[in-house]
């Protein structure tokens, strides 16, 4: 597959339900991100939409537009979905299609797999066009319990854990990879969602694709796998979910198979019900840090913020009163980058401190 791709986020770029897009323009990794489709924002600039600074990337209202103004056709077609029911909604399959027909490859995140779909696979031969499905799991004879490997292993372990789902945990995850690896420490990202795997992550699994048995086998899998390849200083764990939520069981996969000795919790502090799930109110901060220290053997070191409708001001006030309240470094990673962060996991890990790098067991 080539590296030029067109992202469909219809309708929902900028929402929960478009964080696969989100993270794609915030983050490419692989991928020169050349235009995002969505009708309902259609000639506005993706970054400045999204995070109030311009990035080139203009917003199209269709596919048909888009190739018909974009001076060198994209060869990959990104579906920037990710809706809590994982499969695909209204007119998505018919631009999926189209897509197709243009001679672009298809990269789809959802739970939905294309490469079962009949009628997809026959188009993609028709076109001469690859289909990939990031959740579908390598086959069940190679998935792996839990086997106890980890316990072997000391490299410091942090992982990112939030009080709700779609609030920023893998984004404030990759900004501490990239503030760590900027200082020059050497670091294994660890992904556990599609969006991530877009980007182009060594390690990981999308882990909601398998039961929570074997979940928690592959994750310690992949932990002890980066550690043998890599060594590293650090491993960074992208956090799903919320231990709390009442539908999701992720983090809970994430703290047995990882095994964490430090967590950060991410949280939106104007969001007053869960995501997808507006009849449930929103956890606190307190009970989740309670919750998370009381279900594992680790420690919540630090609290970042998601600044969804919260002006700058607010977001200073906001990261003074809860340092002051729950004793915790706080910071918005996006608008102050990960550097307190990092300083605060330096602190807690002595063998990141300086003349101690590359320790290992």
């Amino acid at each position: 597959m080539g590296n030029r791709a067109i992202i469909y986020c219809e309708n929902q770029f900028g929402s929960m339900d478009g964080k696969t897009a989100n993270g794609l323009v915030r983050e490419s990794g692989m991928y020169d991100i050349v235009g995002i489709i969505d009708s309902t924002k259609a000639g506005l600039d993706a970054g400045e939409f999204l995070d109030q600074k311009k990035n080139g990337i203009p917003i199209f209202k269709s596919l048909e537009e888009a190739l018909s103004i974009l001076p060198e056709k994209p060869e990959t077609f990104i579906l920037g979905i990710a809706p809590a029911e994982g499969f695909l909604q209204g007119d998505d399959r018919q631009v999926i299609i189209q897509a197709m027909e243009a001679g672009l490859h298809i990269i789809n995140p959802l739970q939905e797999f294309l490469t079962d779909d009949a009628e997809m696979v026959a188009y993609a031969e028709r076109f001469g066009v690859t289909i990939r499905d990031i959740r579908k799991p390598k086959p069940r004879t190679e998935w792996q319990i839990f086997s106890g490997r980890i316990l072997n292993i000391n490299t410091p372990r942090v992982t990112v854990l939030g009080t709700d789902g779609a609030c920023g945990k893998r984004t404030t995850a990759v900004e501490l990879d990239k503030e760590f690896r900027r200082r020059g420490y050497k670091t294994a990202f660890i992904a556990t969602g599609q969006t991530a795997l877009i980007q182009g992550a060594k390690y990981g699994l999308a882990m909601d694709a398998f039961p929570l048995q074997y979940v928690i086998g592959e994750l310690e899998n992949e932990v002890v796998r980066a550690y043998e390849e890599e060594n590293p200083d650090i491993m960074i764990i992208e956090g799903q979910g919320a231990l709390s939520h009442p539908a999701y069981s992720s983090s809970v996969g994430i703290l047995k198979g990882t095994r964490p000795q430090a967590v950060i919790l991410q949280h939106p502090p104007k969001r007053e019900v869960l995501g997808d799930f507006p009849f449930l109110p929103m956890p606190d901060v307190v009970s989740e840090i309670e919750l998370i220290e009381h279900f594992a053997d680790t420690k919540v070191v630090g609290i970042t913020l998601n600044h969804e409708n919260m002006t700058d001001n607010e977001i200073e006030q906001t990261i003074k009163a809860y340092e002051r309240l729950y004793k915790l470094p706080t910071t918005d990673v996006l608008k102050y980058g990960a550097g307190k962060m990092v300083d605060r996991l330096i602190e807690v890990f002595p063998t990141l401190q300086q003349g101690m790098v590359g320790s290992g067991l």
